[in-house]
């Protein structure tokens, strides 16, 4: 969350409840608003390098996307908060690597990842 406020984003959401599932993360900076898959992995702080096998974005796949458009329609037909009046909507990834004492090692954001 701290990563989109730095990027001018206020959060309207976290781990956002739908009928249909839960949105990690929506933001909205006055113009564009963001439904974000995020994907966290913790590795050993021990080990030199995080393998490629570690990214947390490898991991995503097509029905993700189909998955997080489905739930986007759904939280913005819901009538319990304020949707936003947005220019843009777009759908973003974003990959965290910690440590086993969760500790930020690596955060990659994918701006319209789908």
């Amino acid at each position: 969350m701290a990563h989109m406020h730095r990027l001018g984003f206020s959060p309207l959401g976290r781990n956002a409840r739908t009928r249909y599932g839960e949105i990690d993360l929506i933001a909205f900076d006055g113009r564009t608003l963001v439904f974000a898959e995020v994907k966290t992995r913790r590795v050993n702080s021990q080990r030199q390098g995080i393998r490629p096998d570690q990214q947390p974005l490898l991991w995503l796949r097509p029905r993700q996307r189909t998955r997080l458009r489905r739930l986007a329609a759904a939280w913005l037909r819901e009538e319990k908060h304020i949707r936003p009046n947005a220019h843009t909507i777009r759908f973003d990834a974003i990959g965290v690597i910690l440590d086993t004492k969760d500790r930020l090692i690596s955060l990659d954001h994918i701006e319209g990842a789908w």
